[in-house]
């Protein structure tokens, strides 16, 4: 299964995949008006990959086959603070346990 692989203009770490290169009629418009003017990145065969780095491989191939395309959204920020205070507590209670 080849597809085409977009980033957006307006979205940063937002990419669009599609069947066949510069064949966006199977992607909604709003979506289209919000993506942008895709940017072509590269052309890949699902059929030869294992697994691919931000997308889950079987959700990309059912959604090209049910939808025609599938939008891979950016990871969700990291938030380094809330993470910190989780290991502050957890350092807190280690300690109380003593």
């Amino acid at each position: 299964m080849l597809c085409v692989i977009y980033k957006s203009a307006k979205k940063a770490q937002t990419y669009l995949f599609v069947k066949t290169r510069d064949d966006f009629s199977a992607v909604p418009e709003p979506l289209m008006l919000t993506f942008g003017t895709p940017t072509l990145v590269t052309l890949t065969n699902l059929a030869t990959k294992n697994k691919l780095a931000f997308a889950d491989l079987e959700r990309v191939k059912i959604n090209l086959t049910e939808q025609g395309y599938y939008l891979q959204l950016p990871p969700p920020p990291e938030d380094l603070l809330k993470q910190h205070k989780i290991e502050m507590d957890e350092q807190a209670q280690a300690k109380q346990g003593d």
